[in-house]
């Protein structure tokens, strides 16, 4: 977790292959998922980034890693119009 000023930016990451290319946009479309039929639903990521863009933040994906790091940046004050 960092402070950036007016934005609080949170990183997961694991140690794994990464994310192929070819799936890098689809994996924030609702219902997307490379598990199994019935081991997941595919909102997770959808999810995630809604509630990251209702904070006026967003959630990204960092391809400058060989492995899977996610960035979520939230407004540490975020009024709603």
């Amino acid at each position: 977790t960092k402070d950036l000023g007016q934005v609080v930016e949170m990183t997961v990451e694991d140690s794994g292959p990464g994310i192929p290319k070819e799936l890098r946009e689809k994996i924030f479309l609702p219902f997307f998922t490379t598990k199994p039929k019935g081991l997941g639903t595919g909102l997770g990521l959808s999810i995630s980034t809604k509630i990251a863009v209702a904070h006026g933040g967003s959630l990204t994906l960092d391809t400058t890693v060989p492995h899977t790091r996610f960035v979520m940046r939230v407004a540490k004050h975020h009024a709603k119009a």
